[in-house]
């Protein structure tokens, strides 16, 4: 369904304009949860937040249109299984179980986000709304690859066992990568707001560094990747995925280095957080690349091999 796509792209836009909302200091342009000043939902003349106060209620704002985007998904998959069923075909309820997502996912989202204000942009409150938003980015991504298999089962893999585990090391080293771009971020300048000073405790040197150092892991098993898939004849759609992911990576790096000895200006740096999340969509995608659903002919004889 084209709104599972719709969740997708929207759930992606809103870590970019939250990334804004931290960039420009604007974390606390409305200091106050749920209303943006106390007595008014809206912003008012009479606060001292000048704009960042209408970048934060802008961010807020979207969050309204993720809620009606992830209801509508809800409601169009349940529409579509209850269409199935009377019709006596497959109902397919782990798509109907996978389209509330979104919705499960925004109201989290909406939770963390009026934590993240009330308690002054505590930086680990502020690094778990992200990383939540990266676990709902997933789950569309594989509402969306699932929702265009014929069908739930048999699951056939389409290259060896081998070269599943290790695009699951892939994904693995992935989510550890995006992890470790929290603690860079909460150990750095950006705060969020000009008068908040308290960052994670750790030295912001070494914490790029060490993400440093997993990005050249995630790199080498994208090149093992690449070997791997030549060895087997992998399927056409899993080249083509791994070069979208090969693509996503050498730009995030580019944009990773320039903002590094630029001195962190936000353009770049909010740059770096959308192609964060293209490559994870990306990994998540070459995955499911790997296997079929629904149907067997397409699959592999992974038994003479």
């Amino acid at each position: 369904m084209w709104i599972f796509r719709v969740n997708l792209i929207v759930q992606v836009g809103i870590v970019v304009t939250g990334g804004l909302v931290r960039l420009t200091g604007s974390g606390l342009g409305c200091p106050t949860w749920p209303e943006c000043v106390d007595g008014s939902v809206l912003p008012t003349a009479r606060q001292e937040e000048a704009w960042h106060k209408y970048v934060e209620f802008g961010n807020r704002t979207l969050t309204s249109v993720l809620g009606i985007a992830a209801l509508a998904a809800l409601v169009g998959a349940f529409v579509w299984w209850r269409g199935q069923r009377s019709r006596g075909r497959p109902a397919r309820t782990p798509i109907l179980l996978l389209s509330a997502v979104p919705l499960l996912g925004t109201v989290a989202q909406a939770v963390l986000g009026g934590i993240t204000v009330l308690t002054g942009l505590n930086p680990a409150i502020v690094a778990a709304h992200f990383l939540v938003s990266i676990a709902i980015i997933g789950g569309c991504v594989v509402l969306v690859d699932r929702a265009q298999d014929p069908g739930d089962r048999p699951v056939t893999p389409l290259v060896r066992p081998e070269v599943i585990w290790l695009a699951n090391t892939l994904v693995v080293v992935g989510a550890v990568v995006v992890v470790l771009g929290t603690v860079v971020t909460g150990s750095g300048p950006n705060s969020g707001d000009f008068d908040v000073a308290h960052r994670l405790p750790v030295d912001m040197r070494t914490a790029a560094w060490v993400h440093a150092d997993v990005v050249y892991l995630f790199v080498g098993l994208v090149v093992a990747m690449i070997v791997a898939l030549r060895l087997v004849s992998g399927p056409a759609l899993a080249w083509h995925r791994l070069w979208l992911l090969v693509a996503a990576c050498l730009a995030n790096a580019l944009v990773g280095y320039t903002q590094l000895f630029t001195g962190l200006p936000w353009a770049v740096v909010a740059t770096h957080m959308l192609l964060a999340c293209l490559v994870w969509v990306s990994v998540l995608r070459l995955r499911l690349a790997l296997r079929t659903r629904g149907v067997v002919s397409d699959a592999v004889d992974l038994r003479a091999a």
